[in-house]
């Protein structure tokens, strides 16, 4: 008996699984994440704000000196980015790939490029109102 209820529980599994393969056809679906990684610091009050951000940084410029009160992922359209972090190796992401610069680590990113600009999508979720980023100093 028990064994009979596995073996149907198994071609159950199996015609369901048929199924979804089935209506899944035509149908769009994410590719594999780009960047898969836990993180801390995360907010955590009842409400967060989400921002999607665009830049571009011309071909030898960099960002200011900085850090954020929160994890930031950063996705690059075109060029190379590099990521400088107080006390970390350089980080350098081309087109298509992405990175999360961590919170409360000052930081200074660069288009290095002197002929190519750099175009990034940066995600950022915070407690409401929270600045972006806060200076710092060297």
């Amino acid at each position: 008996m028990r064994n009979s209820m596995m073996i149907s529980a198994v071609f159950a599994a199996l015609l369901i699984g048929s199924a979804s393969i089935a209506q899944d056809k035509g149908m769009a679906k994410p590719d594999p994440p780009l960047v898969r990684e836990i993180v801390q610091g995360m907010p955590r009050g009842e409400k967060q704000e989400v921002r999607v951000l665009t830049a571009t940084l011309k071909p030898g410029d960099k960002t200011p000196f900085h850090s954020h009160r929160f994890p930031v992922t950063v996705y690059v359209l075109e060029g190379t980015f590099t990521l400088e972090m107080e006390g970390r190796a350089p980080v350098t992401v081309k087109a298509g790939q992405a990175m999360v610069e961590p919170p409360k680590v000052k930081m200074t990113g660069y288009n290095r490029s002197s002929t190519e600009p750099v175009r990034v999508v940066i995600f950022y979720v915070s407690d409401p109102d929270t600045p972006f980023l806060d200076p710092a100093k060297h």
